[in-house]
């Protein structure tokens, strides 16, 4: 079903219930058994939530907030506050409790739907300093029982209310939704907050539903479609296709029982349409590499032999050649003798419509999953775009690029290579921030910050964050996330940070991936007691120099990696190294870990750190740590550099 001119979403949720009643909209996993609900009992209960927030005095342009795991009540929540004209904003699941505090203070919430004891309890710890807080509603009651808060209900309440509320107006929900316009604020999506704390886009039903009818009109989806939730609904990326496209195709959204299940609830969906941040690509690469590196030498040696097929057969159709026909029988016989198994143990043997957003994904994962058959396409947007501005069309995907924009899409340049956007999905402002809003609209062009170019196929290159973009010593700009990709395609890097520019050379502060390295040193039994002593052993050291070395090979000169260190930890959102979608905020490593750095800059072949140990008893202290500085090849000769 296409939404017609002037539908909002909760408009398109009773539309589907009326063609479709019977179907299933949300499927979710609960004590190992999937759990369907129809559309006509999906709209139900998003009626029934929605005057139970009526009943407890909460009006058109009241902010409620959501925080939780990815289930179905979180949506149910999200269209039922939308139908009566309250304004949703979702909260990252794993956020502390200040980062909710700051969220809630600027939104003025007078009501958060939490999914359970964990949320429950953070928003008892800061409540007092939240005076516009009146209710607390939990959708999972575990743990519970015996708390007494003012204001504390479970979901089913709210929803007891809205039903004794229907039973005397049956009609009360059609109409309150038969008010909401199109043009009216829907969701208030905070921003990824790279290099401040995250803002509120305030995005209309008409901007979400601009951004799904466009996609449909480059990748149609279909109603017999299963897309898994897995990332946090409060992105823009997860809003896209969970709730947005849903309701415009009707397909089925489907929710893992917990984020530790989600990898085998993917693989029992089978779902024909993902969209992921580049974050989740690689780690299935780095589970593809450490499963061929654990198995037979029989079955690596297929599983090679079928990956370079599959590469071949990938880089004729990259390069608009139509493949010979013995790579083509070759290819169907390598999908048959392991490329097929593998894409099954991701989960993603069915998959039709496979996308990236959110960050730059490295040429080398598209390649990898191109050459398993995956039809990888990256998208390009912001949150102020509901999510999507510019996307790969089939049959003209590049590494190199983003592809061109959506049918009703501008895209331009400012004179200092900024990439701009203009369309019907651009948001309309920041919650309360008329100066952020001027400073990113302009003439209805949004400013996205980012750096970029168009090739002379229309396709666009984003270079990386325009405050980013290194001058490198021969003069030349490059961008740093370039290389932070190459270096994250191996499997035991979990993330990187590069620095340098025209005063200095090019060092980076990388994380190992725990989990690999860790059973890495298992089979090559190298003990090891906690992260900062594992990152430092001979032989990690020794993988991850390996593969700088190798990477060196594929980047300028100028831009080779000099010296790097392994840091002591992993970066982490808890510590505000990452956003809450994984992404670098390049500003604040570079603040907090400065002596690194100036290390890294200087002749020293190793750095101390403080580091804080717990003992058993209860006593802590703080001890130095060495890191040591791994120093690469000096620079070539000069016939080395022409050649």
């Amino acid at each position: 079903m296409q939404p017609s001119a002037g539908v909002t979403l909760p408009g398109l949720l009773l539309e589907q219930a009326r063609i479709r009643p019977q179907a299933t909209a949300l499927r979710a996993k609960v004590l190992g058994i999937w759990q369907s609900t129809s559309w006509s009992e999906y709209a139900a209960r998003v009626s029934r939530f929605a005057m139970g927030l009526r009943a407890l005095g909460l009006q058109p342009g009241d902010r409620i907030a959501v925080v939780g795991d990815n289930r179905p009540e979180w949506v149910i929540a999200e269209l039922g506050a939308q139908a009566v004209g309250v304004l949703p904003m979702g909260m990252y699941q794993d956020a502390v409790a200040t980062e909710l505090a700051h969220l809630l203070t600027a939104s003025e919430a007078r009501l958060v739907v939490a999914e359970d004891q964990e949320q429950v309890d953070k928003l008892l710890e800061i409540r007092e300093h939240l005076p516009h807080l009146e209710y607390i509603v939990f959708y999972e009651p575990k743990g519970l029982s015996a708390y007494e808060a003012p204001g504390l209900l479970g979901f089913p309440e709210v929803e007891q209310k809205g039903n004794d509320h229907l039973v005397d107006d049956p009609e009360a929900f059609e109409r309150a939704v038969a008010a909401i316009k199109p043009e009216d604020t829907a969701l208030l999506c905070t921003t990824s907050g790279t290099t401040s704390r995250p803002k509120l886009a305030m995005l209309s039903h008409g901007n979400l539903l601009s951004m799904a009818e466009q996609l449909q009109r480059v990748d149609a989806m279909a109603v017999e479609d299963d897309f898994v939730s897995i990332l946090p609904l409060a992105w823009v990326g997860e809003q896209m296709v969970a709730v947005s496209c849903a309701l415009t195709v009707g397909f089925t959204v489907n929710f893992p029982e917990e984020a530790g299940t989600a990898r085998q609830d993917l693989r029992e969906i089978g779902p024909q349409v993902m969209f992921s941040p580049p974050r989740i690509w690689e780690t299935l690469v780095s589970d593809v590499q450490v499963m061929t590196n654990d198995t037979t030498r029989l079955k690596r040696r297929v599983f090679d032999w079928a990956y370079r097929v599959g590469e071949a057969s990938a880089d004729a159709r990259f390069e608009g050649r139509v493949p010979a026909r013995a790579l083509r029988l070759k290819r169907r016989l390598a999908e048959w003798c392991a490329l097929h198994s593998i894409k099954d143990q991701l989960g993603l043997s069915r998959i039709r419509h496979a996308y990236t957003g959110g960050a730059s994904l490295g040429p080398d994962v598209f390649r990898f999953y191109h050459a398993l058959g995956i039809n990888l396409k990256q998208i390009y947007g912001q949150t102020e775009v509901a999510g999507i501005s510019v996307l790969h069309r089939d049959g003209d995907v590049s590494f190199q690029t983003v592809g061109k924009p959506l049918p009703e899409t501008e895209i331009r340049l400012a004179d200092d290579g900024e990439i701009l956007a203009r369309g019907p999905s651009v948001f309309q402002g920041y919650f309360r921030d008329p100066d952020a809003t001027a400073l990113t609209l302009e003439d209805g062009w949004l400013h996205s910050g980012d750096a970029g170019y168009l090739n002379e196929a229309g396709h666009l290159v984003v270079v990386d964050r325009l405050k980013d973009v290194m001058i490198l010593s021969d003069g030349t700009t490059f961008s740093p996330q370039f290389i932070e990709n190459k270096l994250k395609f191996s499997p035991y890097v979990g993330e990187a940070v590069v620095f340098g520019g025209e005063t200095a050379d090019v060092s980076g502060i990388i994380a190992i991936d725990f989990e690999n390295v860790g059973q890495w040193a298992e089979k090559h039994e190298v003990t090891y007691t906690t992260f900062a002593d594992l990152s430092q052993k001979d032989g990690v050291y020794a993988l991850v120099r390996s593969h700088v070395e190798s990477i060196n090979l594929d980047i300028p000169l100028a831009a080779r990696i000099r010296r790097f260190l392994l840091i002591h930890k992993e970066l982490h959102a808890d510590d505000a190294e990452l956003t809450r979608t994984r992404k670098v905020r390049r500003g604040f490593v570079a603040e907090r870990f400065r002596d690194l750095i100036a290390a890294l800059n200087s002749t020293a072949d190793a750095v101390t750190v403080e580091m804080e140990i717990q003992y058993q008893d209860g006593r802590s202290a703080t001890v130095g740590h060495e890191l040591r500085i791994e120093s690469m090849p000096a620079r070539a000769a000069a016939a080395d550099e022409e050649g």
